[in-house]
């Protein structure tokens, strides 16, 4: 069964909060793994990326009352009767985002260094091709991303809880 909550705002949150806190996870690992040369797959580590799409999974209010109408109805028969208007059969349900983590393809950057033990009979070592400069720039991106959707969730629960208070 597909849970929903209340507010579609906190719902595509949460969504673009699991896939930034994945992108910044992958990030860390890059980070981490810059001059690793030997994995277990063999060769050096290849750097991780995710790739953002919308989410499969409609979330939201509106998808909720839509499939659960006549449950909510039966529960006391002037509930939602005269104010609940459906959504228009139309409409699209939100559907957020979800990141996709995929294992990147690039070749290995050649590194000059006769004195490593994984170097080959050239002197050169295939190490990971990481731009370090690169991961940082995208760990702030995601970073302020991340941030930004947990202000979405934050001012949503605020409005929910002064709409209580009315």
């Amino acid at each position: 069964m597909l849970k929903v909550g209340v507010l579609p705002a906190i719902d595509i949150s949460a969504t673009g909060l699991t896939a930034m806190r994945l992108k910044m996870n992958a990030i860390a690992s890059n980070i981490a793994n810059v001059e690793t040369t030997r994995t277990e797959e063999g060769g050096p580590y290849r750097r991780r990326e995710v790739l953002m799409q919308e989410g499969q999974q409609p979330v939201g209010f509106p998808f909720l009352l839509r499939n659960a109408k006549g449950r909510l109805a039966v529960t006391n028969p002037r509930h939602l009767q005269q104010a609940y208007s459906p959504p228009p059969e139309d409409r699209e349900p939100l559907h957020g985002v979800e990141g996709n983590l995929q294992i990147s393809n690039d070749p290995p950057r050649l590194v000059f260094d006769p004195t490593h033990p994984d170097a080959d009979e050239n002197g050169y070592v295939a190490m990971p091709n990481i731009n370090i400069i690169e991961e940082m720039v995208d760990l702030i991106v995601a970073s302020r991303a991340y941030e930004a959707n947990l202000t979405v969730v934050k001012a949503d629960k605020e409005i929910a809880r002064e709409a209580l208070n009315i």
